[in-house]
């Protein structure tokens, strides 16, 4: 009895894991904060958590202090430790194939990364140079509900250049440089899972799973009494 108890209760959770480990992009419920209720969605990939939730464009110093002072609640845990998405900073210097970190086809920033290598979009510019590439925009959002085809705020500063900072562009997959006085949206994200809430629907079938044991071991009780 206690191995079968034992692989109804495992069975949901393995699910769980080949689940995150055929996917880069995993949805592991709603967390609430004084926003509303979103989505938290899992980045295999990078190791890190997104909070779909768009906060009204805004200067960047208060992009800022918003991510940071986030608290979010997620299956009676509280996440407060969000911020601005980063960005590899490095040379301004122009291109379309993402050799550089300005420019287009910029997956080294985690929020390129999302554009490009998670959701599957195209940028505005192919890689060979070619505009406008078909089908270029923010066309995927996958399980994303409020992701804006706008410029976002990143919170990494452009070196030697005071009060400037990279900012990608979710509009056509650039990514620029603005001064903090710009007004651009937020989107908070924090480094590492936030952990597996079960579905109601694997917390029924286990449910059922354990009733039709108790259910099996009464009959075969009853049975071995009928014929002492």
């Amino acid at each position: 009895m206690k191995r079968i108890l034992f692989c109804l209760i495992a069975m949901p959770v393995a699910f769980v894991l080949v689940t995150s480990a055929n996917a880069a992009l995993i949805t592991r419920g709603t967390g609430i904060s004084t926003h509303g209720t979103f989505n938290l969605i899992y980045d295999t990939d990078l190791d890190l958590t997104w909070y779909d939730f768009t906060n009204a464009g805004d200067l960047w110093n208060n992009q800022a202090d918003w991510a940071g002072a986030l608290s979010v609640d997620f299956g009676g845990d509280t996440y407060d430790d969000w911020r601005l998405p980063s960005t590899v900073d490095g040379s301004t210097v122009w291109s379309y194939d993402g050799t550089t970190t300005y420019g287009y086809n910029v997956t080294n920033s985690e929020m390129g990364h999302l554009y490009y290598t998670e959701l599957g979009n195209k940028g505005y510019f192919a890689t060979d140079g070619t505009f406008p590439q078909p089908g270029w925009g923010l066309l995927n959002t996958g399980d994303f509900q409020n992701l804006i085809a706008a410029s976002y705020w990143s919170g990494t500063a452009v070196a030697g250049s005071p009060g400037w900072y990279w900012n990608p562009m979710l509009a056509d997959g650039g990514q620029l440089t603005f001064h903090w006085s710009g007004t651009f949206y937020g989107l908070a994200v924090r480094d590492g899972d936030v952990g597996v809430v079960p579905e109601p629907a694997t917390i029924t079938l286990l449910g059922i799973g354990l009733v039709g044991l108790a259910g099996a071991t009464a009959r075969r009780r009853q049975k071995k009494v009928k014929y002492q």
